[in-house]
């Protein structure tokens, strides 16, 4: 239990690394799926971006959520 005890520093830090792993593999996700989706149709290339655009900024905010909060919660 003394280790516990003796944990101190940055835990937000290691919370964020892990928090952003999964936004990362959101966003490569995303765009796999736009370019296998514009390789099979080329012609859907406009609408299809605009899609993966947008997923991939909501992908995004989740990394700036598990940035925010550790700082809101590491008092």
């Amino acid at each position: 239990m003394d280790a516990l005890a003796e944990l101190t520093g940055s835990i937000g830090s290691v919370g964020y690394g892990l928090a952003a792993i999964g936004p990362g593999i959101g966003v490569g996700i995303v765009w796999a799926a736009y370019i296998q989706a514009t390789a099979r149709q080329p012609e859907s290339a406009g609408l299809t971006r605009t899609y993966a655009f947008l997923g991939a900024a909501l992908s995004e905010a989740l990394a700036l959520i598990g940035l925010v909060v550790p700082f809101i919660f590491g008092q």
